[in-house]
């Protein structure tokens, strides 16, 4: 009994010894886990950039033909007008009396043209009845036509004189809303060589238009009829929509920087949008609806020598796997070129290299044309490993005086 007893307890001694050795000498591996993802459907598109001005379609500049001083101003900012509508009156007192002076004239002339006329009558019964001579005879016909002239020119400075009066009623040339009024009553306008602008005037403020500012390397991917969005600081929950409509050949240089100016139409049915706003836009170049995607991720994963303790990796068709090789452009008419790329798929234990066909690329998602499903587990990276139970932890400060290690002495 004493023999069994002696062993019983050496058999638990050792197994105690191999728990505590177990614990103080076995490093436990920590297990790598892999990050993956399923293809999903979606939409995906590739846009451009921009910022740019909301402007109306149509603003018209009203100005005057007339020197004078604003006598009356009819409406103010903000006004509704209509076609044909009396905005403002210059003060018509100097060209009224313009209008009599010439009109008192043209009484003149009229008067002289009629005695010129009796008296070459006169003139040419006498000279076909022999009683004057030819020199008296063309005088007189001379004074005739003169005088026939004269009534003429006046006549057409006092039409010209009754012209420029009633450029003094300043009337709305179309319906819209008045954007600036820059005259007061009283105020003098000079009409010399340069027309001044009285109002500025907005044809249709609920159909506006942005003035976008798209750099050089990104106009050769637009074109009219592609669809935009844009927001303004007024409203930033709002998102707008329009279409491309123009894009200007006319550069724009500033400080080397050279854009061109492309027009997106912008309905405005509940006037938010004011004119001058700033707008961020995006110009959506390529579009495909409800397609299988998956992240970009995917496509830039390589497994590494790490992973083969853990897993069974086979063996890609090509090692650089963001180098893609393209194709001829298949039936999908918004992509250009089908690039190839490697997923890796997890089986299991098992990495499995997938050659797949990619399309659209927005650095965010990427189309799959062929080569995987949604089913599939596809591997987007290496999760961070994580520290074992059994791990010690240094959670002093680096500024606390440390022991002397190592068995040493002071």
């Amino acid at each position: 009994m004493k023999k069994n007893k002696w062993i019983l307890i050496i058999i638990v001694g050792l197994l105690l010894v191999g728990v505590v050795a177990y614990f103080i000498f076995h490093k436990e591996e920590n297990s790598v886990q892999l990050t993956t993802e399923k293809p999903h459907y979606g939409d995906v598109a590739t846009s451009v950039s921009a910022t740019g001005k909301i402007q109306p379609v149509d603003t018209v500049a009203v100005g005057t033909q007339v020197s004078g001083t604003i006598q009356k101003v009819f409406v103010d900012f903000n006004s509704v007008v209509k076609k044909g509508q009396l905005l403002a009156q210059i003060d018509q007192s100097l060209l009224l009396a313009q209008v009599e002076q010439i009109t008192a004239n043209l009484q003149q002339s009229k008067s002289n043209f009629s005695y010129q006329q009796s008296n070459f009558n006169r003139q040419t019964e006498l000279y076909n009845a022999g009683g004057i001579s030819r020199a008296d005879y063309e005088t007189a016909k001379n004074q005739y036509e003169v005088a026939r002239d004269n009534v003429n020119s006046v006549s057409a400075q006092l039409k010209s004189i009754k012209k420029s009066l009633s450029f003094t009623d300043i009337f709305s040339p179309i319906d819209g809303t008045v954007l600036s009024r820059k005259v007061s009553e009283g105020q003098t306008v000079a009409a010399s060589l340069n027309t001044p602008t009285l109002f500025s005037i907005a044809k249709d403020l609920t159909k506006m238009q942005v003035q976008a500012s798209v750099d050089e390397a990104d106009v050769g991917n637009i074109k009219v009829g592609e669809r935009a969005s844009f927001t303004v600081d007024a409203f930033p929950d709002d998102v707008f929509t329009g279409t491309v409509i123009e894009v200007r050949l006319q550069p724009t240089i500033s400080s080397n920087v050279v854009t061109y100016t492309t027009i997106i139409n912008a309905p405005n049915d509940d006037l938010k949008l004011k004119p001058g706003m700033t707008a961020n836009i995006v110009i959506y170049t390529k579009e495909v609806k409800n397609t299988l995607l998956i992240t970009t991720k995917a496509i830039a994963f390589v497994p590494d020598s790490t992973l083969g303790k853990q897993f069974k990796i086979g063996k890609a068709p090509f090692l650089h796997t963001k180098k893609h090789k393209k194709t001829e452009s298949k039936s999908n008419d918004s992509i250009s070129a089908i690039k190839k790329a490697i997923v890796w798929k997890k089986e299991g234990n098992n990495l499995i290299p997938k050659q797949i066909e990619i399309g659209l690329d927005n650095d965010i998602d990427v189309q799959i044309i062929k080569g995987i499903t949604e089913q599939d587990e596809i591997v987007t990276g290496i999760k961070a490993p994580q520290q074992s139970k059994g791990a010690k932890t240094n959670n002093s400060s680096p500024f606390m005086p440390k022991r002397p290690g190592g068995g040493g002495r002071n």
